[in-house]
């Protein structure tokens, strides 16, 4: 079952003009994840007064049952592997958090937009459904956010960077590095200590920091 539209967000153009569209050709498609009720699920969780800090994923996790709607959290009760672990050791080497679980809800519910550039994926096809429309409105999400205040934009990858290249930088945090993955880890994500440059710049702003352990 589809879930509601985002109330926050609603009146992005991608749901007057495209929305119905996409979700036709899902419904007409098997085979790909997060399930229908978790697709806005980051949209949800993070409503648009709410978000503080922008982390921008790529296209949801392709393994079987992995995908939970949240850019780069695993399912509760899932041990972490591959970008996620490596994120988590960043964490503990920045903050000193030895963080186990995978599911980062907890980071959504306190302003953190965990965002995908592409919202679905076939199970087993990385990137199969890039150019699909998702990529509408993800964009007119990130402008809104960059419209709306000072806001942190943790972009670790080209692609995230190069869509959030247009965005205004006045009074905005932007963290850009290497892609957490296990082939670009070592290129500058590790070190870089995204998660307190993140909280030291809330504190400037005047905001609580964010719990990463939550």
């Amino acid at each position: 079952m589809w879930p509601d539209i985002p109330a926050s967000w609603a009146d992005l153009p991608f749901f007057q003009n495209d929305w119905n569209r996409l979700q036709a050709e899902l419904d007409a498609e098997s085979g790909w994840q997060p399930p229908r009720d978790q697709v806005f699920r980051a949209l949800h969780l993070t409503p648009r007064d709410r978000v503080r800090v922008v982390i921008l994923g790529q296209d949801p996790y392709h393994t079987a049952g992995r995908a939970t709607g949240l850019a780069f959290s695993f399912p509760p009760g899932t041990p972490p592997r591959d970008s996620l672990k490596n994120i988590l050791t960043e964490l503990e080497t920045d903050l000193g958090i030895p963080r186990v679980s995978g599911d980062l809800s907890g980071w959504a519910e306190q302003g953190v937009l965990l965002l995908n550039t592409v919202l679905t994926v076939p199970v087993g096809r990385a990137h199969g459904h890039k150019r699909r429309g998702w990529e509408r409105l993800v964009s007119q999400v990130l402008a809104a956010v960059a419209g709306d205040g000072p806001r942190a934009f943790l972009l670790w990858g080209g692609p995230a960077q190069k869509l959030c290249r247009t965005l205004p930088r006045d009074g905005h945090l932007f963290l850009e590095t290497a892609h957490p993955s296990p082939l670009s880890v070592y290129r500058g994500f590790y070190g870089s200590r995204p998660f307190s440059a993140v909280n030291d710049w809330l504190a400037g702003q005047g905001e609580r920091p964010i719990d990463w352990a939550r």
